[in-house]
């Protein structure tokens, strides 16, 4: 499978902050077996965010993760951007993130992240800081593949076998 990583941060498309969570989520995801094509940064931006999830789709990018602009600022829209592009939402994956990120902080309530599917790809929200972005992909992580597998038609079987 592959993945892209697409940060969305203003001061780290600037190059006025180092970007730690995109190499972090990249590491994880080499880590899981997935082949990461890149890790790109962009502003926070309505129009560029839609453009850069619809390019990797487009792309056939089998997971698309996005770290950042998942909260309360004005300008976090990552989420609004997200539902532009997706054409079926994926609301366990969400549940599951915030419901063990509240196990480590109340403030895991705040996010806004969503994550969806559009043809071959599933779109996942990350929040923007390194230490959230890994532990919020951790929680996730051991069963996106399964997900993938099933919607690229290569794994049907969801259940337990009959004996």
């Amino acid at each position: 499978m592959n993945a892209l990583v697409l940060t969305i941060s203003d001061k780290g498309s600037r190059g006025e902050r180092i970007d730690t969570a995109g190499p972090s989520v990249c590491k994880a995801l080499a880590a899981a077996g997935y082949h990461v094509i890149d890790n790109i940064i962009i502003a926070d931006d309505y129009n560029q965010i839609v453009t850069n999830l619809n390019q990797a789709v487009n792309n056939n990018i089998n997971l698309i993760i996005t770290a950042g602009g998942t909260g309360f600022s004005k300008r976090d829209i990552t989420p609004e951007a997200t539902k532009a592009v997706i054409e079926r939402e994926t609301p366990g994956l969400n549940e599951l993130m915030r419901l063990e990120s509240l196990k480590i902080t109340n403030r895991a309530m705040l996010s806004r992240a969503t994550s969806g599917l559009k043809d071959n790809s599933l779109i996942v929200n990350l929040p923007g800081s390194e230490k959230a972005a890994t532990e919020n992909l951790s929680f996730i992580l051991p069963i996106l593949e399964h997900g993938l597998q099933i919607l690229l038609g290569e794994d049907s079987n969801c259940g337990i076998p009959l004996k």
